[in-house]
């Protein structure tokens, strides 16, 4: 397995970018879009367990954005072959103030890469 494949690495990260657009932009549609459509797919956040896509799309659009805009620290990349990597960072709540990290598994899919599986904590 050839850890950090460059092809892979650049793939995560702009995949990884386009999610956080997303995510500031509150397009609901296009974050549902970046998860693997199957009943196997996860994210566990500061307060839920979803599991499915339909699941973490609810939650999607039923979540409070009030406290939505972040900045991000320490963020990593990490490929796992061409086909698979995780994505890791910290972040900051600008009105709040809260950190959280954020852990993203990431598979080169036939539909493109997908997250496959997240995880959101907040450290307070």
């Amino acid at each position: 397995m050839a850890i950090d494949h460059p092809e892979a690495v650049a793939a995560i990260t702009a995949a990884f970018d386009a999610y956080e657009r997303a995510l500031m932009a509150n397009d609901v549609a296009t974050l549902g879009a970046f998860f693997w459509t199957d009943p196997r797919v996860l994210r566990y956040g500061p307060t839920e367990n979803l599991y499915g896509p339909e699941a973490i799309a609810g939650y999607r659009a039923a979540r409070d954005v009030a406290d939505i805009a972040r900045t991000l620290e320490n963020t990593r990349i990490l490929a796992l072959g061409p086909d698979a990597g995780v994505a890791t960072t910290e972040y900051t709540r600008l009105k709040s103030g809260r950190r959280g990290r954020q852990t993203q598994v990431w598979a080169q899919l036939p539909e493109g890469w997908r997250i496959v599986s997240a995880h959101v904590s907040l450290l307070d």
